[in-house]
């Protein structure tokens, strides 16, 4: 083997192991942030979109929940207030374009399958 391929070879196996390395952290500060309480976990999270924040709160559900419900959850495990009318009209607007998100029914959101 050149000593050019052994060094590919070598690239390509230290980028497979950081990858999986990063995958691990990022679970690991997941898990974490699941068990502090709203508002230090804060601390630790990127500033998020009240989108981004429901996709979240409905994944962790694992089925599709009302408006009411994404709501509740959001003020209770990011601890900020949420406009009913902005995160309704942005969950349609993405439902209709089926970006993520799909209306289960009236004012009920849930997410697509992975494709």
């Amino acid at each position: 083997m050149s000593t050019e391929t052994v060094r590919l070879v070598l690239l390509d196996t230290l980028e497979a192991a950081l990858e999986a390395q990063l995958r691990e952290v990022r679970q690991m500060r997941l898990s974490m942030q699941e068990r502090l309480p709203a508002k230090m976990a804060l601390k630790f999270r990127r500033s998020l979109s009240q989108t981004e924040m429901a996709l979240e709160v409905v994944q962790s559900a694992g089925k599709p929940l009302h408006l009411t419900e994404i709501i509740k959850a959001i003020e209770e495990r990011f601890a900020i207030s949420v406009d009913r009318e902005s995160l309704g009209s942005a969950l349609t607007k993405r439902a209709v374009r089926a970006d993520r998100f799909m209306r289960a029914g009236k004012n009920t959101f849930g997410l697509l399958p992975p494709s």
